[in-house]
């Protein structure tokens, strides 16, 4: 394998959502070997892990992993405990403090697996799906945490300290908004109804319509002027 070909290698952070669909197909357009990484880490929407595998074989990406955390046994969130999921927020409210879905260090040890992944991959670039416009105030989807952990991991890996060959940690729609990644997506050709996003889903997958994840797409659906594919249990207006 030539150092040209090692640079292409990429892990994309894909949890089976709208926002690491459309970095994944991102990735894939700039013309980066795709290496996918979801977790299973005690969460309540185990729907995502399936739309993640469909995912990564649509794109056929060169390998799916998929890892397991045990979240779940620390707590602190209702995607991890049995905490109700918040509902019917208002948008004032979606955008501004740290909402009971927030996971305790989840970005943190996402990215840190993924780190160690592209490293042993030969891999210099990871992707993940962050945004800091429409979403729920988490502060390990800021800009400043990205840079960060770019940081970090520089200064902790064999490949950045030795090896002089620096990880980019690439969030392409960190300034976008959702309307703007659902326009994108659709200009790369993805089918979002093989998407999952919603915090709160019915035995049978279908969204609740109501968590902050699924107002948040609903509204960048709508905003787009595009219906979205997915079903809700409630009826739903995407589009104005």
């Amino acid at each position: 394998m030539t150092v040209n070909q090692i640079k292409k290698n990429a892990v994309i952070l894909l949890s089976g959502g709208l926002d690491s669909t459309t970095t994944l197909a991102i990735a894939g357009s700039r013309g980066f070997t795709c290496f996918c990484l979801s977790f299973a880490y005690g969460q309540r929407q185990k729907i995502e892990l399936e739309r993640a595998a469909a995912i990564a074989r649509h794109y056929q990406a060169a390998r799916h992993l998929v890892l397991r955390l045990d979240l779940d046994k620390i707590g602190g969130s209702s995607l991890t405990s049995e905490l109700a999921v918040p509902k019917n927020r208002p948008q004032a409210e979606i955008s501004s403090g740290i909402p009971d879905t927030y996971v305790p260090g989840r970005n943190t040890i996402f990215l840190a697996h993924a780190a160690a992944w592209a490293e042993v991959l030969g891999a210099r670039d990871i992707f993940i799906g962050v945004n800091a416009l429409d979403y729920s105030g988490y502060p390990d989807c800021r800009p400043e945490f990205i840079t960060a952990f770019e940081t970090m991991i520089n200064l902790g890996t064999k490949a950045g300290t030795e090896e002089g060959q620096n990880f980019t940690v690439h969030a392409p729609l960190m300034t976008m908004s959702k309307a703007e990644i659902i326009a994108s997506g659709m200009e790369l050709g993805i089918n979002y109804g093989l998407t999952h996003s919603c915090y709160d889903p019915a035995p049978t997958g279908l969204a609740c319509g109501t968590c902050d994840a699924c107002q948040l797409r609903l509204k960048g659906f709508a905003e787009a002027g595009i219906p979205d594919p997915v079903p809700y249990q409630i009826t739903t207006k995407s589009a104005p």
